[in-house]
């Protein structure tokens, strides 16, 4: 091991910047980029997470810089404790979640991986918005929709349609929508923030039509929306992977259902890099597997 790389490294960590360490060090950024690259490279695993404004230290490098700090045999030492991380699954993880799945989809995966994996602790931040990972301190991100940003790298879970749901004793009320053409004379409900007006697009076969409307409640939140639509304020529509035990129970029926709307995309966004902590990596590998035994049919 390259003890002088492992000196940079501790410069960089207590500094969280790499041109700070290099000014203390009296030498060029491109040489503490470089020898900290090849420091990971050297050990197998990321040490800093980096992106344009920030820099943060990963788990596995806040122990190596403990390490580097307090023992004289420093090279023995680091390279023991990092053989020792990535042959058990032992750490933490930090998770971002929409707040729709966190009950539904999120809890029962956790519960099932952490089961079987004692010695992982997970955090888990549930917001609708966009997360920073490395400012933030986000592991894994779950994510909704398209995936616009070319740094992280993403994985697949699930790809699901939504639905047009009401509850029986809405529909008991009223004359059931054929068409779509005929939800301009129902209650409607929609997921997104307060907005003047709001589209559902439906296919049938090769045919396409759209309903532009003003929804009697829009809510930024799929759990309160299906609350919502049980207690019988409308029509609304609904993903698959939020309250599923509804359409199971009865408690909602889908409307209209040969009328398809559009599909949607759960994906696991990570920042990029080859070395991925092992806690981190088993999680990814588990919910590949697990997420759709919990979803087994989902209709497309």
């Amino acid at each position: 091991m390259d003890l002088n790389a492992l000196s940079i490294f501790a410069r960089v960590a207590e500094t969280l910047s790499f041109s700070e360490a290099a000014r203390g060090l009296g030498m060029p950024i491109s040489t503490v980029s470089r020898k900290i690259a090849s420091l990971e490279n050297d050990l197998g695993v990321r040490l800093l997470e980096r992106s344009t404004r920030h820099l943060r230290l990963t788990e596995i490098g806040a122990d190596v810089l403990r390490e580097a700090q307090r023992t004289a045999d420093v090279g023995d030492a680091v390279s023991e404790m990092v053989s020792n991380r990535l042959t058990e699954v032992k750490g933490r993880i930090s998770l971002s979640s929409p707040p729709s799945i966190s009950d539904g989809l999120l809890a029962p995966l956790l519960s099932a991986f952490q089961a079987a994996n004692a010695g992982v602790t997970v955090h888990v931040m549930v917001t609708d918005r966009f997360v920073d990972h490395i400012s933030e301190g986000i592991d894994l991100a779950l994510r909704v929709g398209d995936l616009k940003s070319s740094s992280l790298v993403a994985r697949s879970l699930l790809t699901y349609r939504r639905r047009l749901v009401a509850s029986p004793d809405y529909l008991a009320r009223v004359k059931a929508p054929k068409h779509p053409k005929d939800l301009r004379d129902h209650r409607l409900l929609a997921f997104g923030n307060v907005a003047s007006q709001h589209r559902w697009t439906f296919r049938r076969g090769g045919e396409s039509t759209s309903v532009t409307f003003q929804p009697v409640l829009a809510m930024n939140d799929y759990a309160g929306l299906a609350a919502a639509v049980v207690a019988g304020a409308g029509i609304g529509d609904l993903p698959p992977i939020v309250r599923p035990d509804l359409l199971a129970s009865g408690k909602l029926v889908e409307v209209m259902p040969n009328w398809k709307l559009g599909t949607e995309t759960l994906s696991m966004v990570h920042l990029g890099g080859r070395q991925i902590a092992r806690p981190l990596r088993t999680f990814i590998d588990f919910a590949i597997a697990q997420v759709p035994l919990l979803f087994p049919v989902l209709p497309k």
